[in-house]
Parts: structure tokens; sequence; C-alpha cells
């Protein structure tokens, strides 16, 4: 008897996990029927700083974080550019990771080939997507290119030159009126998409490249793979040229200057409806509360926003678009990575992970989040103080409220826009919320409330 039970169980337990492989299978097959952007409708991108992500700076260092990664809730891994890095004109003692010197090779210092490859692979293994940083606006001072005839911009004495208006004197300027340059930039994309598998690029400075260059290419390499292409740009152009997400470097940086009290609530939500209105509802923005080059240059998000830090990360995560997390967010970066050297990032603890994962958690299941077209409309709520941001997304069969108090004193709020919701539960902590009868709500120092309307 004791043995029939025994068979009967494990046999309970094989069927349970064969049917929850046929739902993974079944799963997998529906989001690979699936094409960019839509694939993307319900996803997130993570920034991966090689260099300073780990001790030893190693593409295989950081495979060990992928894991938690995937655990977080992560989707899309952007992976700053990790080729060979040029020495002549070179700043500092490593140099900048967008002064390339091959396209086609790995960065010694960051590992092989083959370690790239096995990062992928075991990326894709884990249900996320490799992007990788591209730089097509210039290369390094040292390129083979630079031998080119016509490759290269040139001054009155046919020196090659460093791009227009800019201090970046370790890069040397691509002229794209030579189209053999244009097809061999092309070819060296295809060959990350062909040898190393990767799902697509985020392109560096992209406005500075023609949008004719831009159409042919991500035309030529859709035909290979079906990618996703970001663009480090702030103009509706690029999504006619072929990219799916652009940067939101206007609400950014709208968001430092309300943070700094030059903007109030009113008015930033006023810019956002006109970023919608320029850009449509179809295209993905890219929101974030830092970077690469916010954090180095412009500072951490504890110099940005203070102790408002999460509450300006749940505010831009909802509002509208694709939310970007950088290296070292979750964990609590404190400083401003040195750009031209190593400076490792410290994940001893990592404090503010659940959080994020809990923001990206909602991303997927609730379909008023999602990105782009496939996400609810925003509205506006007039909560009658203009240090506080309420909006609702509301899509077909799901709605989500976010209030937001975006000072760091005490305010007091008007919720009638909700106030005939049988309960409210604020979606990040489980508490519930209790109106006045007049519908007025206080919020305490940068308070954020994030509520799942029926």
């Amino acid at each position: 008897m004791k043995y029939r039970i025994l068979i009967a169980t494990l046999i309970a337990v094989i069927a349970v996990a064969c049917q929850s492989q046929k739902s993974t299978e079944e799963n997998s097959s529906e989001e690979q029927a699936l094409k960019f952007p839509e694939k993307a409708k319900d996803m997130n991108i993570y920034e991966v700083n090689i260099r300073q992500y780990t001790p030893e700076g190693t593409i295989n260092a950081f495979r060990s974080h992928l894991p938690r990664l995937q655990e977080m809730g992560v989707d899309i891994l952007w992976v700053m550019p990790v080729q060979p890095i040029s020495e002549k004109n070179r700043k500092g003692p490593l140099g900048s990771y967008y002064s390339i010197r091959d396209y086609t090779a790995i960065n010694p210092n960051f590992g092989t080939e083959e370690d790239f490859k096995s990062l992928v692979d075991e990326a894709h293994k884990l249900g996320m997507y490799v992007i990788l940083d591209w730089v097509a606006n210039h290369t390094g001072f040292d390129h083979a290119w630079v031998e080119k005839e016509g490759y290269y911009n040139t001054d009155s004495l046919g020196n090659v030159t460093w791009p227009k208006g800019t201090d970046w004197t370790d890069v040397a300027d691509l002229n794209y009126d030579n189209q053999e340059m244009r097809q061999e930039m092309i070819s060296e994309m295809d060959w990350w998409l062909t040898q190393m598998d990767i799902d697509g690029f985020r392109c560096d400075v992209a406005g500075e490249v023609p949008q004719d260059f831009w159409t042919t290419a991500i035309d030529s390499l859709e035909q290979t793979k079906d990618i996703f292409m970001l663009a480090e740009w702030d103009e509706p152009w690029l999504h006619d040229a072929g990219f799916h997400m652009t940067y939101a470097w206007g609400p950014h940086h709208w968001m430092n200057e309300t943070a700094k009290g030059h903007i109030d609530a009113d008015s930033l939500e006023a810019l956002i409806q006109g970023d919608i209105e320029r850009y449509g509802n179809d295209a993905i923005r890219m929101m974030f509360t830092t970077n690469h080059d916010e954090n180095s240059w412009n500072g951490t998000v504890f110099e940005r926003f203070g102790e408002g830090h999460k509450a300006w990360a749940a505010w831009a995560f909802t509002v509208r678009g694709m939310p970007l997390i950088y290296s070292g967010q979750e964990a609590g970066l404190d400083k401003r990575l040195r750009f031209f050297d190593k400076d490792t990032i410290s994940f001893d603890t990592i404090p503010h992970q659940e959080f994020y994962s809990k923001l990206l958690e909602l991303k997927h299941s609730n379909a008023a989040l999602h990105n782009g077209k496939w996400g609810g409309n925003l509205s506006f709520i007039e909560d009658g103080n203009n240090k506080v941001s309420s909006f609702i997304r509301k899509g077909e069969n799901n709605q989500v409220a976010v209030i937001t108090n975006l000072s760091n004193e005490t305010q007091t709020v008007n919720l009638q826009a909700i106030s005939d919701q049988p309960t409210l539960t604020d979606y990040m902590t489980g508490n519930e919320i209790k109106l006045n009868e007049d519908s007025t709500l206080e919020l305490s120092a940068f308070q954020y409330l994030v509520v799942i309307l029926n």
C-alpha cells in the first residue's frame, strides 16, 4: 500500500511538471510568434556596464548576475560597447567605450568572443534578450577605416576630425556621404546578429546619423533576424526610420528640473502631454531616472532626486513608455562612476531590488501599463495640488492610478476621481488607503501610491 501511494504521488508530480513544461513551451511559442515592437509591449530594459559591474570587469564575471536579474524581472539587457577601445587620443587610462577600434571584436579586458556568445546564449535560456550598444557616428582614431579614402570627415588640410561642436577629441567623425562606408557599417552590424545572435542595438547619438542610412540599415538587418532597435536621441523621425524606441530625454530633463523646484507638478504634466502629442501613442519612449551619462556627468539619483528617488522612479516607470534600470541602481549606486577608468559597483547589498522587481512585475501583469499603443491611455487627475502628480492609465480591461508627492513636505490631494472605488489598496505596500469624507488624502513627503482600479 505504501509503495502504491508513493508511485501515485510520483506520477502526480511528473504530470504537474509536464503540464508546467507544456505551459512554458506554449508561452514561449506564443512570444516567438510575435515580432518587435509588439513583442516588447510589456518589457523593460536594463543597462549593463561590463567594466564597472564586477571587480573583475569581465563578461564572465557579469554572467553570474543573470539569474538574479531574471528573478528581478529584467527582459532586455542593453550591453554597453564591448569592442576594443582605441589608444590614439585616448581619454584617461582605459578610454571611452564609445571610441571603438574594431567593430567586430571583443575588448580583451572584457573577455573573448566565446565569452560574449556564452553570455547571449545563457540570457536567451533565461528568457532575456540582449541588445548591443552601437556607435555608428564615429570610431576611434586608430580604427582600420582611417586608412580608407573618404570614410571620415576632414578639415581644410585633410586631417580626420572629431564630431563638430563637441569635445570628443578621442573619436573620428564618419562621413555618411560615402556609400561604401555605409555598406561596411551595415555588414559589421549584421555580424553581431549572425555570429553572436544578439537581438538588436541601442544606437549611440542616433540623430547625428542620416535618416536614410537608418532606414536602409534596419530594413537590411531585419532580413537577418527580428530585432529591437533603440535610438539614443529624442526626435520623432527616428521612429519613421524604423526605430522602435527613443530616449525620453525631454521628460527626463523635466523631471530633474521639477526635482530642483524649477517646474511644478502641473507644468510637468503639461509637458508630458506635449510629448504624447509630439510622438503619438504608438512610439515607445524609454523612461528613466538614471543611465550611464546621467550618473557619470550629472550625478546619482540621490544627488538629483534626494530622498525622493523611489517616488520619481515609480512615477517614471508608470506614466509612459518602457522603464530603464541602470547597472547598480537596484543596489543603491551612490557614486558617479568614472567614465574612463575602473570604478567598481558594489553589490554587497541590494536594498532596492524588491522595489524595482515589484514595479516590473506590475508592468508585466497589468496591460494598462504596457508600452506604446498596447498600453492604456494617460489621463492626469485634477488633484488640486501642484506639488503632486496624479494620473490614471486606462486600458480596455485594466486601470491603474498613480499618485506621487514630488515634494519633501506633507501634501493634501483631492482624489474625487477615484473616490467611487469600494476599496483602495496601495499595490507597493499592500496597505489600504482611506480617503477623508471630502475625498482628500494626506501624503507624506515623497509618498507614492500605485492603485489598481476595478
